[in-house]
């Protein structure tokens, strides 16, 4: 394991158990946005005192954490529906983007060098490609020497919208995976090792020779775990990048979206990166702490002003300044109070 890896594990940890300040944000949800998450709450800790006690425990934990009211907010990759946001009493929007990617263990294999297409990626994930070199492998990778080590497929544990993004990007390339498996926060995996977390992902492929996962692209990045590039809608090979991460977001039709539900896995165009998704925030639309999400509001307004290059550098898409006007229009007429006062002024 990485020294980064065990820096963030930790960090994680204290951020997850720490006892929550008066002034300090509680929240609680998905691991795609952690990396981010934890590098705004240590800028905004600095700047202005206030720190976000963050639970880092997967998209459905986060659902329903925030339904259960014990968060002020909670954090998903896996969209709400507008009818469940009206059930609940929820407001929802997309406070950052990013890439999902497959990350791999072979021996004398780096990053960039292996290309899977969907077929060869859902094929593996169903069980049925069980070796590096398959032939429907080693016809993608005709200059790689592959060898007959088995393949160990890693998978999450947890109800998570890393997963839902996966499995729909395979729900959307392949028809078996589409009827033996589908797509959601958490499926019947056919075959695989379980683990907690896009950290727990990334620990077991890291240690497990011949296997392949699946975690946001910050963690492979800052842990230096090794991925693999993907044929894309368009037949392209592309590399997870930020270019590649803004073309599929740049199909995002977010003003016409109800409660701003999008999935963009496996949008169109040359450069496209297939598994990008956007991650949510969701809280109450009439809060009973309005003290509470008042300060989470503030912190994520801060997050749109400031956190930008922070969100680059870690290879996250922010939102369009168009998009944050929207999502700011939605604070200040959606989230009230129940004396009908609005929780967020603006400023």
């Amino acid at each position: 394991m990485s020294k980064m890896f065990l820096r963030a594990t930790l960090v994680a940890a204290i951020i997850g158990v720490a006892p929550a300040l008066a002034a300090d944000i509680s929240g609680a949800g998905a691991t795609f946005p952690y990396p981010i998450y934890a590098k705004w709450a240590d800028s905004y800790k600095t700047q202005t005192g206030n720190g976000l006690n963050y639970q880092s425990i997967g998209s459905g934990g986060g659902i329903k954490q925030i339904i259960a009211n014990t968060v002020t907010f909670g954090a998903t990759d896996k969209p709400l529906k507008a009818e469940e946001l009206e059930k609940n009493g929820l407001v929802q929007w997309p406070q950052v983007m990013g890439g999902i990617v497959p990350i791999i263990n072979i021996e004398g294999v780096a990053s960039e060098q292996l290309v899977l297409d969907g077929t060869a990626l859902a094929k593996i994930f169903l069980g049925e490609i069980k070796t590096w070199n398959d032939p429907a492998i080693v016809k993608l990778n005709p200059n790689l020497k592959l060898s007959d080590t088995p393949i160990a497929v890693v998978h999450r544990s947890d109800g998570s919208g890393t997963t839902f993004n996966f499995t729909d990007y395979l729900a959307k390339v392949s028809a078996d995976w589409k009827s033996k498996v589908g797509s959601d926060a958490a499926v019947e995996w056919p075959v695989g090792l379980a683990a907690k977390g896009n950290e727990g992902v990334a620990n077991t492929v890291t240690n497990t020779k011949g296997s392949i996962g699946y975690v946001e692209y910050a963690f492979a990045k800052q842990n230096k775990i090794a991925f693999a590039d993907l044929v894309n809608k368009d037949g392209k090979r592309v590399a997870p990048t930020m270019d590649a991460f803004q073309a599929a977001a740049a199909n995002a039709d977010w003003a016409n979206a109800p409660g701003y539900y999008q999935i963009l896995t496996n949008q169109p165009g040359e450069k496209s990166w297939p598994i990008t998704a956007a991650t949510f925030i969701l809280v109450h639309k009439q809060p009973t702490d309005t003290a509470a999400v008042g300060e989470a509001l503030k912190f994520f307004d801060w997050a749109f002003k400031n956190g930008a290059k922070e969100a680059e550098a870690l290879d996250y898409i922010p939102m369009p300044d168009n998009v944050i006007g929207m999502i700011r229009t939605t604070w200040a007429t959606e989230i009230k109070g129940v004396d009908g006062k609005l929780v967020f002024q603006g400023n």
